[in-house]
């Protein structure tokens, strides 16, 4: 089938309903192809959220496409080259030849590299997705390995998971990949028989998002350094003056900015309300008024696939001294919750005020259909009683 001798609507059909893998491949065969894909694709392009190097076993690397409409789709996966295989066919990609290959086992290509190739291989196919889904596009490098470095590639941020023990390399192994990152997305932290601490400079706390499971609070120490937005923390070991430092420091404009989001559960013990509340100076709304509903889209979605953070119904909040921003607090047994308003104190109380009007307009509109129901009854009663029967009539 000739694509070119279709006119530009039938050839936008036919791209459409062709799979990112199929559009990538088709994308060889002549410039004007590509330009054709990236003319038509555009919107298409546009729903990606992201796409995902994904670091699997064997030094094998899975691409693949986050979109609005398909949570993960593989693309192509990139592998050490197997020279018993002889099914191999040469791509152009970004000026690099690169054998790919065909598998019934994947339902997407599969591009091949000898060892000493590996990292201008991976950076000649990141170029060839550059040119292809624009240079906005952002990319996420995810993996548990942290001995192996990170390439340096455009729009790439990087996704880790560390376990942190004797068996998983000494700190200074961590710090050396980590401060080799330019730009961290999220961590991942398991932190069970940590052997020392993080530096206070380290890298991990200027992670965009980071989630811990961890023996003691203070390693690392998410409250005192963190400098993300969205934190998710579990404790085994954990002191609640640290918590009310936290809370104060935020309160006095000095750290956490940029935070918007902070969860932390802990394995056994529960917080003491009255004593937190009491030590970050909590401000209290009116029990009978409605408080809004804080939540907001993950930063980073983790296997729990929870697109958004957990909502925040308090009628107990903290005040920024530096902007008069708010920040909700709610305190459940083992959880608290913090969650930041990008809102002053005077139009945090406004809403409560329009809530509680949507509350009593809503129960008045209720009580006034119920009243309204009761009167179409009562009048359908009366006009039946006072209506003679129809054998009467006659």
């Amino acid at each position: 089938m000739k694509l070119s001798k279709y006119p530009h609507v039938v050839q936008k059909e036919i791209l459409d309903n062709l799979e990112y893998p199929e559009l990538f491949l088709l994308s060889f065969v002549s410039k004007n192809m590509i330009t054709l894909i990236k003319s038509s694709q555009v919107q298409r392009f546009k729903s990606i959220n992201y796409i995902s190097y994904d670091c699997c076993l064997n030094n094998q690397l899975i691409v693949k496409i986050s979109s609005e409409h398909n949570e993960h789709e593989n693309l192509v996966k990139i592998v050490e080259r197997e020279e018993t295989d002889n099914d191999y066919f040469p791509l152009n990609v970004s000026g690099k030849m690169i054998d790919f290959q065909l598998s019934r086992k994947c339902k997407f290509p599969v591009a091949a590299y000898h060892l000493y190739e590996k990292e201008s291989v991976i950076q000649s196919i990141h170029n060839y997705f550059i040119h292809l889904f624009g240079d906005s596009m952002e990319y996420r490098w995810k993996t548990d390995d942290c001995k192996t470095p990170i390439p340096q590639l455009q729009n790439l941020s990087a996704c880790i998971t560390v376990f942190i023990s004797p068996i998983h390399g000494d700190m200074k192994t961590l710090e050396n990949v980590f401060s080799s990152i330019s730009v961290l997305k999220s961590v991942d932290i398991f932190a069970q028989f940590p052997t020392e601490p993080f530096s206070t400079e380290s890298k991990i706390y200027k992670a965009e998002y980071i989630r811990t499971n961890q023996l003691n609070h203070n390693v690392p120490e998410v409250l005192r350094y963190f400098q993300g937005r969205q934190a998710f923390l579990s404790f085994g070991l954990f002191e609640i003056s640290d918590l009310i430092e936290f809370v104060n420091s935020w309160k006095s404009g000095e750290a956490f900015q940029k935070l918007e989001y902070l969860e932390i559960g802990l394995y056994s013990s529960v917080f003491p309300l009255h004593q937190v509340l009491s030590g970050i100076k909590a401000k209290y709304i009116a029990p009978t008024k409605k408080p809004p509903t804080h939540t907001l889209p993950k930063v980073y979605i983790a296997n729990d696939n929870k697109e958004n953070t957990d909502p925040i119904i308090s009628h107990t909040y903290v005040v920024r001294e530096s902007d008069g921003h708010v920040a909700s607090v709610l305190i459940r047994e083992k959880k608290l919750f913090f969650g930041v308003w990008d809102m002053r104190e005077e139009k945090f109380l406004r809403i409560f005020e329009f809530s509680m009007v949507d509350l009593i307009y809503t129960e008045s509109v209720k009580a006034l259909v119920q009243v309204s129901v009761r009167y179409g009854v009562w009048c359908a009663n009366t006009a039946y009683s006072n209506t003679e029967p129809y054998d009467n009539m006659h």
